[in-house]
Formats: C-alpha cells, structure tokens, sequence
C-alpha cells in the first residue's frame, strides 16, 4: 500500500480569505507521483457521513483552485477534494496543469481521481454513495466522461463551461449513465463552448433520456460566483432529494433554454 504524505494547512492561509475561513482546514497530500488538495468543513462532525465533491480544476490550474472554490460553494456541506492534472507538454514548472483525454493519459488521469477520493476517504467520514464529480472547462468534460464511464461510483456530475466529451464511447454504459444526474452551467457568450455546441448536446442529451439540469450564465468561460453557489444547490438537491431554496430558478433542461 502507498503511503500518503499529508501535510494540514490552515484554509484562510493559503486562500487569503475572509475571517469566515480560519476554522476550515485544506490538506494537501502527495502519493507517488500525484497531488492533491482535501478540504474538511466548518465544525466538522465526524459522526456524520458527508457527501464528497472531486474538484477538477480548469485549464493552467491546479489542485490549489479548490482552494478558491469552495467558499462559494459552501463551507459546511461537504468534504472536497482536487487532485491535479497532468502537466501540460513544453508547460514551465509549476505551471500549465490541465486534463486531457489522450489514451496515453488517461489511466495516469483515472488513478489520480480515485487516489484523491481515497485519500479523503481515509481521513474523513464519507457517505460513499454521495460522491460528485466537479469540473471547470477541461476539468468539467473529464467529469462527464468519469461520470459517464463509472456510473456506480458517482452519485452527479457538474460541468462548468466544459462540453461533454466526444470519441471513446462516453454512453457505452447507457442503461447506467442515463441515471446519473447531470448540472451543466453554461457561458452566454463562451468561445471554447459555443451556444451551438451547447444545442446539438441538448438533443443527445433529450434523446439519451438524461436527468440535466441547464443554467446559462453572463460572460464566458470565468467561473462565475452565482454559478458556484448553484451548484451548492444543485448538489444539495441530490443529496436531501428536496428543491433547493437557494438556487435561484434552477430549471430542468429544455430544448428552448437559448
């Protein structure tokens, strides 16, 4: 068995934060050649089995955005966890960490995931049928793709900004896949993620018969502070299985939402 090399950091340290911050704990973690940045709640209770969120950090990222993230999201719901990317090829060092779903990555990719989820695992309690995959750009078409290729093992997916992958048979799993919750947030005026990408997926998505849900936001691909918090509520959803009241008209997707 591996061994972890974990070393606790206060949150409001490294991210700068507000005061709100200080009690919250990020971890970070090393096991062989991967890295990994854990997140415990505000007034962590140990006898409670918390759902966990796997953070996929957007392009020129790394598993530090977690960091950045989870305030928006929330402080006390869950336990969280990002593991980082491969370095991107010809990137300096220290810089350019991203996803990709080269054959020649992706074992190294999947190894990462699970070796992050089980380094939370291990040091908190964690319902392990509560298990959402989190993505930004790069990052949230890698959580389609897990979600989609290990349907048991994730209880939702969320993608920000990131298009649902194509090549390497995503709904090979159809029966299974088609039952894993899905939130898609989407950039009105994104380039790498363009309205017309957006469409043509609505239709796979309605033909598939998929349980999506679609905001559409201002701007880009930049993660947007409302799109965070919906996501909260969204998660929040599938956890307790009641509407959120926090979302701010979260609707089911439709062939209209543009």
């Amino acid at each position: 068995m591996k061994r972890h090399q974990v070393k606790p950091t206060l949150f409001s340290t490294l991210a700068g934060e507000s005061p709100q911050l200080e009690h919250a704990l990020a971890w970070t973690a090393h096991e062989g050649d991967g890295h990994c940045a854990v997140f415990a709640p505000l007034h962590y209770e140990r006898n409670y089995a918390y759902p966990l969120v796997v953070w996929l950090h957007g392009p020129g990222q790394d598993e530090r955005q977690l960091l950045r993230i989870m305030p928006e999201v929330s402080m006390r719901n869950y336990v969280a966890v990002a593991p980082r990317g491969p370095q991107a090829r010809g990137a300096v060092r220290g810089a350019g960490y991203g996803w990709s779903l080269d054959d020649d990555l992706l074992v190294a990719i999947e190894n990462a995931v699970f070796g992050s989820i089980d380094t939370a695992c291990a040091r908190y309690h964690i319902a392990r049928h509560r298990i959402f995959l989190v993505g930004h750009e790069r990052g949230g078409t890698l959580a389609f793709w897990l979600g989609m290729r290990h349907p048991r093992k994730f209880a939702g997916v969320a993608s920000l900004c990131g298009p649902f992958p194509s090549g390497r048979a995503p709904l090979a799993h159809f029966d299974e896949a088609r039952e894993v919750p899905v939130f898609l947030a989407h950039g009105r005026h994104s380039e790498s993620y363009p309205v017309e990408t957006a469409c043509a997926e609505l239709r796979l998505f309605h033909a598939a018969g998929m349980n999506v849900t679609l905001r559409q936001y201002p701007g880009g691909d930049d993660l947007h502070p409302q799109m965070l918090r919906d996501v909260n509520a969204w998660l929040m959803e599938q956890v307790t299985g009641m509407p959120s009241t926090e979302a701010e008209s979260l609707t089911p997707l439709r062939g209209d939402e543009f």
